[in-house]
């Protein structure tokens, strides 16, 4: 079953000072080069946020700009033709391609758990999931909006959810 991939890296990174997320050194590449492998299997790969050179993935951006993560997921949808997808942010280094096949397994909408349910690792019916978009999806919640899918829950293996939202998030990121 093929699938689609939904990357985003549009978020402001209040917390860190205002930077790029996508941009933040990883390993040997950055947080997006490392998201992107982690799905480079999927048939389109759809990245919604600033565009950078980056070759082989379809640009999206919503309109207006920082409309947040739910507009985001629209703007990119509207690239996506495959029947499932798989909807991620670009500031989780914990992720791997097991993650996904694991979301993938699941055959119905699927979403990563740990100690809370984490709304943007996911595998979703596209279909269904704009169906549930609401008209204008701009600052409205992604949780809300994605509970209603009623997705199962996957367990996320230990650091797989880890993301990077503070000082203290990019600190644990370059020190692992």
């Amino acid at each position: 079953m093929t699938y689609a991939a939904i990357i985003l890296t549009g978020g402001r990174g209040e917390r860190l000072g205002g930077v790029d997320k996508a941009a933040l050194s990883y390993r040997d590449a950055t947080l997006l080069d490392h998201v992107l492998s982690v799905v480079d299997d999927a048939g389109e790969i759809v990245v919604v946020g600033p565009e950078k050179d980056v070759p082989g993935v379809i640009w999206a951006r919503e309109d207006p700009p920082g409309g947040g993560p739910l507009a985001g997921l629209a703007a990119g949808l509207g690239h996506v033709r495959a029947e499932w997808v798989a909807v991620l942010a670009v500031d989780q280094p914990g992720l791997t391609k097991d993650t996904i096949a694991r979301l993938r397994a699941a055959g119905r909408n699927a979403v990563l758990t740990d100690d809370r349910t984490q709304w943007l690792i996911g595998v979703w019916n596209t279909a269904a999931l704009r169906e549930a978009l609401p008209e204008d999806p701009r600052d409205m919640p992604l949780r809300k909006t994605l509970q209603r899918l009623d997705p199962v829950e996957v367990s996320a293996l230990p650091g797989e959810a880890q993301d990077v939202d503070t000082p203290a998030d990019l600190d644990t990121l370059h020190s692992g």
